[in-house]
């Protein structure tokens, strides 16, 4: 096992009726004044927005409201924001929503903080972040595990790509969560987040240094968990044990917990994010199309480690190693099918993805200037090959 830190300092408030207290973990923080971000309007048309104006409200709390955060969450819409409320003494930010609502609340904190500074400079590290506000979060869906993560994710509209930054300052003061707030969720959106929250384990399982029993053991039930919520969450939506379970998946999936001891790999996420970037496919489904691809073309790197995953993850008892790790993928990508999320690329946006491998590859790699990935590294012809596979 490697040294490692683990910090994971959001307090988490979990269970059926917490965005009542929203105000008063707002107030704990220091917030006085409010931006609070929600999405494209179910969280309006769910009351959820209403139960938090009122909470805070309550607290005393001055607020202001910005709605129209989209799925792959813009820059461009962050900066506006940001651009629109400099100066106005605004000391808190709190998205109400997913990942992307969250992401695009992270964004602006950040955005606020150092207004001078074009968000898409920091994002893409041209320029360090050394300070930000505080952060908030009511989650109403599980999946990306923003809420407890040092992850946000944006998109550059105008160029096409998808970046994620990592950084200790989008770590949120506070989640509330609540899995009531997941019972009405388009089942399309239950199966892409119960995808993210099984990918952001498994980019971590899949590491050059695996000698972690705790942290392996953690993984695995994690991931078996999630496997049978998921399906069952998919068929009784309004079940609360399953929308909990998941809820809670989402956050351990993404705190840096379940990598711990070990490097992480990440070149799913870094595949499923050009595909978003360049298709708007939703997060989720990215990887989905990816992961599949990545694991055949990999996985005779560690066959013993995609042996270990099938048999402790999916009971497969094949004793051959190379036979076994194969039925694991397969296994993978029908749990995939049997939660109506797609497996390929041309299911998903059309065959004229067929004439777009370099160009994946090219936005992949920026331009050919990086490589992807730790358990096997992948230069610019590798992820070709994997943009190939997944057609």
């Amino acid at each position: 096992m490697n040294s490692f830190t683990f910090w994971s300092p959001t307090k988490v408030i979990f269970g059926a009726d917490t965005v009542k207290s929203v105000g008063q973990e707002v107030r704990a923080f220091g917030g006085t004044s409010v931006l609070v971000f929600y999405g494209m309007g179910s969280a309006e048309r769910s009351g959820v927005l209403g139960a938090v104006t009122e909470s805070l409200e309550a607290a005393a709390i001055k607020f202001s409201c910005v709605g129209g955060v989209q799925i792959n969450p813009l820059v461009e819409f962050a900066q506006t924001a940001v651009d629109e409320y400099k100066g106005k003494g605004i000391d808190f930010v709190l998205g109400v929503g997913g990942g992307s609502v969250i992401d695009t609340a992270k964004a602006v904190a950040h955005g606020l903080a150092n207004p001078d500074t074009p968000l898409w400079d920091i994002w893409t590290l041209k320029t360090e972040l050394k300070k930000s506000l505080p952060i908030g979060a009511v989650l109403t869906i599980a999946a990306a595990g923003s809420e407890t993560s040092m992850s946000a994710v944006l998109t550059n509209q105008e160029l096409g790509i998808k970046r994620g930054l990592s950084t200790q300052f989008n770590r949120p003061m506070f989640a509330i969560m609540d899995p009531t707030l997941t019972y009405t969720l388009p089942p399309r959106h239950t199966a892409c987040g119960v995808t993210d929250i099984l990918m952001h384990t498994l980019d971590r399982y899949f590491a050059p240094d695996t000698e972690n029993a705790v942290t392996d053991e953690l993984a695995e039930a994690l991931m078996r968990v999630i496997i049978k919520y998921g399906v069952i969450a998919m068929e009784k939506p309004q079940e609360y044990k399953a929308r909990a379970e998941l809820m809670w998946a989402g956050s351990l999936s993404h705190n840096g917990l379940m990598g711990l001891g070990q490097m992480m790999d990440f070149a799913v996420h870094q595949l499923g994010h050009t595909l978003s970037g360049k298709y708007d496919v939703p997060h989720g489904e990215s990887l989905s199309i990816a992961w599949a691809a990545w694991a055949r073309y990999v996985f005779e790197h560690d066959i013993a480690r995609f042996a270990q995953y099938a048999r402790n993850v999916w009971n497969i008892k094949n004793t051959d190693d190379k036979a076994a790790a194969l039925e694991g993928i397969s296994a993978t990508e029908d749990f995939f099918r049997q939660i109506k999320m797609p497996v390929t690329l041309t299911e998903s946006v059309g065959e004229g993805c067929k004439n777009d491998i370099d160009e994946l590859a090219d936005f992949c790699t920026y331009h050919k200037t990086r490589t992807i990935g730790s358990f096997k590294v992948l230069d610019v012809e590798d992820i070709k090959e994997i943009f190939r596979m997944m057609l």
